[in-house]
Parts: structure tokens; C-alpha cells; sequence
């Protein structure tokens, strides 16, 4: 383990290892000299059905290599990547998020794409080029371009005959009166909103305000009184009955898209990355829109950032690197497979194979690629890499909220807690 960094809850398993722990995989090949793969990734439902016809279709293409996918829920994901990586059984291409990107590289575990002949990154959208780059190379090659939204149910606003807002100039305020007046009006049948108290959505709110979840030195970059406003705000939300309760809130936070108060036409708006309206309209069965985040125009700047939906990684240790190499280059250039993945991971970071789909997006994908098209203008820049240990801030959010809504923490104590905990994840060694 490198010296500068301390050992970290989510690879604290590979800790007790040796560095070859790190870096091997359990992939073999075939008695028939096939080249065996292994491929990780989180999601839905309908994210898991789209990327095994996208292997399903590779193989038939390429009959010498065979890829076994290996994938589960956002929540167990992170926790078996651990665990296999340390035993010696890391999959050969890993889907990885910004979050955990540079802690993996970090430790070795993930090769630099650049050394791999088989995999062409030259089309990659400029704006998201350089995401994937860390001090150890391009360790991850950005398989898709999304943005966080409220996705709403014209449907439940209808029902609690409540007009859908200006989402172009709400603000908090109105966002939460409009969530009590649909509660209040459908006697609880129809819950206002899911509650926007993620780490993702306070990014915006601090970005809102002038400052950020973290600095370009990776340290936080927001004040107590902006995160201590925030809390207030979700208290009351939960306080006056504009959200779900604190237990039903805890439930919620575990849940995906499909479990989700909107997916299951219980609720008319929840937070939520542009590309899950595909698994949200399919679960809800109804034409859901999506808005822009309140407070856009209520403060200093906008918020609204895109984001790398996912990242692409090859194992540093994969027994064939050069057959990862070229089953991640289908995933990102070849439009066949674009077409079946649609807008499931985001708008394509390759713009000649987005321009190539555009056309035959379905529904839900065209909304959010047209959504991630009209908020282009009021961006006004990206976030910088976060630091090792970041992938933490999730939990250390979850625990925060639940303190929060259960009465055990003040704003104020509940801000003390996240900013410690976020400072003790997030700092280096020796410091």
C-alpha cells in the first residue's frame, strides 16, 4: 500500500495483501483456447438486460473471446469490487464511478488505456476527454455523459391538480411549497417529492452558492453555513410532511429507480441522474419529464454540472489485456452496441457514434439527451477529480440524513458530522 495514503474501509481487504494480490485475476481460458473475460457492473434491471445482448453480440462477432458478466445493485457493488480485487479475482473490465476511480488507480489496480492497441479513445467528447485521467494514466475511459434532475409525474400533478413548475426559474421555496400543496392535496395518497437530500444534489445547492464539494487539492471546498442551510432545509421537509418519513426515507435511499416513490406512482418527483428515466418510465409505465434543479436562477450561478455516468477500467492484472482492451472498444465505439444500450448509461462520450443514434433513441433517451442538450448553456464548468476516499462521502451522507431525520442531530450537529467524517475519508496520511 503506498505509504502517503492510510488503509480506507472500502479496500481495507486488500490492505492485508501483497501488491500480486492486486494485480491477478481468477480469468482463465477455455479448453478450446477461448479467451475468458470477466465484466463488473451496478444497475437496474434494465441496464443488466441491455449489457448482456451487448456481450451476447460481441461473441457472436468475436467467437474467440467469451465474457461472463458479474453484476449487482449500486449498494453490494462497491463491497464485492473490494473483496474480489483482494482475492486475487478482480474482473477484467470494471465499471468504475468518479468516485472510486483514483482510489483504484491509486493502488495499482487498474491498467493505463493508453498502452492498449486495441482500444481507440480519439472520438471521445472533449468536454469529458480527460475525465478518466489520473496520476497513474487514463486508468478509465468515460462510457457515458449524464446530469443530476428531478424527474416528475405530469400524471400525479394532474391528480393533485397542481400545474407543473417554471423549472427554469424555481426555487427551493417553491419547490418545496409545490411538494406540500401535491401532498396535502391527495391526503398522503401522492407523496410531493422523495426528498433531495443526497451528496449529489448538495453539490449543486454548494455550487449554487460559489463552492463545491471539493477543491482541485481534493479538500472541501463548501462552508458550515452553506451545508448547515442545506439541513435545515431537508428538516423541514421532514418535519412538515413534504417527504416520505425518516424510515420510509431510509428505505427509499436503498432502493433503485424502480423502487422509487415515482417508479411506483406513488410520488410526483424524485432526484435522480438523467439517465435512469429510462428504468423510472419502464417501472412506472408513464411519460415522466424532467427539470432542471431548483435554484438555478435564485443564486450567485447555476449548479447543474455533467457528469461521467460510468467509467470503463481494464484490471492492471488481466490475464488479456489486449481482448478487455478490445471488448471495451466495442462498448464505446461501435454504434451496434450503442443502439441496444441506448441512453441506459448516459448520452455516448464518442460524438460520431452519438450523432450515429440519435435517431433511433427511444423515448425516454431522447428526453435526456435533449435535456443534457438544453442545459449545455448554463453550465458553467466541471467539477475537478475527487480525492481518494471520496467514494465514502455516499455512506457518511446516508448515516448524516438518517441522524438528521430521526431527531438525533441538529443541522447544526448533523454539518459537524459530515464535514469530520468527509475530512477523515478524504485526508491523507501522516497529516
Amino acid at each position: 500500500m503506498p505509504p502517503r495514503f492510510r488503509a480506507r474501509p472500502l479496500l481495507r481487504v486488500a490492505a492485508a495483501g501483497s501488491a500480486l494480490a492486486l494485480l491477478a485475476t481468477a480469468c482463465g481460458d477455455g479448453d478450446d483456447g477461448t479467451v475468458e473475460l470477466r465484466f463488473s457492473w451496478w444497475g437496474s434491471d434494465s441496464r443488466h438486460e441491455a449489457l448482456q445482448e451487448v456481450i451476447a453480440d460481441f461473441e457472436a462477432e468475436n467467437p474467440g473471446i467469451s465474457v461472463s458478466g458479474d453484476y449487482t445493485d449500486w449498494s453490494n457493488y462497491w463491497d464485492r469490487l473490494a473483496t474480489n480485487t483482494a482475492a486475487n479475482d478482480s474482473p477484467d473490465i470494471i465499471m468504475q464511478d468518479d468516485a472510486y476511480l483514483s482510489e483504484y488507480a491509486d493502488r495499482g489496480a487498474l491498467y493505463d488505456l493508453t498502452e492498449l492497441e486495441t482500444l481507440d479513445l480519439s472520438e471521445m467528447d472533449p468536454l469529458m476527454a480527460e475525465s478518466g485521467v489520473t496520476e497513474d494514466g487514463t486508468t478509465g475511459a468515460v462510457g457515458g455523459v449524464n446530469a443530476m434532475t428531478i424527474a416528475a409525474d405530469p400524471q400525479a400533478f394532474e391528480e393533485a391538480g397542481v400545474d407543473m413548475p417554471d423549472d427554469e426559474n424555481w426555487t427551493w421555496g417553491e419547490y418545496a411549497e409545490i411538494s406540500e400543496e401535491i401532498t396535502d392535496a391527495t391526503d398522503g395518497e401522492i407523496i410531493g417529492t422523495q426528498g433531495p437530500g443526497n451528496e449529489n444534489v448538495f453539490q449543486i445547492y454548494a455550487r449554487q452558492h460559489g463552492e463545491n464539494l471539493f477543491d482541485e487539492n481534493g479538500e472541501i471546498a463548501y462552508s458550515d453555513e452553506t451545508l448547515t442551510s442545506w439541513y435545515e432545509f431537508n428538516e423541514r421537509l421532514i418535519e412538515e410532511g413534504i417527504q416520505p418519513s425518516a424510515s420510509r426515507s431510509v428505505e427509499l435511499a436503498a432502493a433503485g429507480p424502480e423502487q422509487s416513490l415515482v417508479g411506483m406512482n406513488e410520488g410526483a418527483m424524485a432526484f435522480f441522474w438523467s439517465n435512469q428515466l429510462v428504468a423510472l418510465e419502464s417501472a412506472s409505465g408513464r411519460d415522466l419529464e424532467l427539470l432542471r434543479m431548483p435554484g438555478e436562477a435564485e443564486f450567485e450561478r447555476t449548479g447543474l454540472f455533467y457528469k461521467p455516468s460510468i467509467y470503463y477500467s481494464v484490471a492492471a492484472g488481466s490475464d488479456h489485456p489486449e481482448e478487455a482492451g478490445q471488448f471495451v472498444d466495442y462498448l464505446l465505439n461501435d454504434p451496434a452496441s450503442a443502439r441496444v444500450v441506448q441512453g441506459e448509461l448516459g448520452i455516448p462520450a464518442n460524438l460520431e457514434v452519438r450523432d450515429a443514434i440519435v435517431d433511433d433513441l427511444g423515448q425516454a433517451d431522447t428526453k435526456a439527451t435533449e435535456f443534457i442538450d438544453e442545459i449545455e448553456d448554463s453550465i458553467v464548468d466541471g467539477n475537478p477529480p475527487q480525492p481518494i476516499g471520496a467514494g465514502e462521502v455516499v455512506d457518511i451522507n446516508l448515516r448524516v440524513m438518517e441522524d438528521l431525520g430521526f431527531g438525533n442531530a441538529t443541522p447544526e450537529q448533523a454539518s459537524e458530522q459530515f464535514t469530520s467524517a468527509v475530512q477523515e475519508a478524504t485526508e491523507p496520511s501522516g497529516t
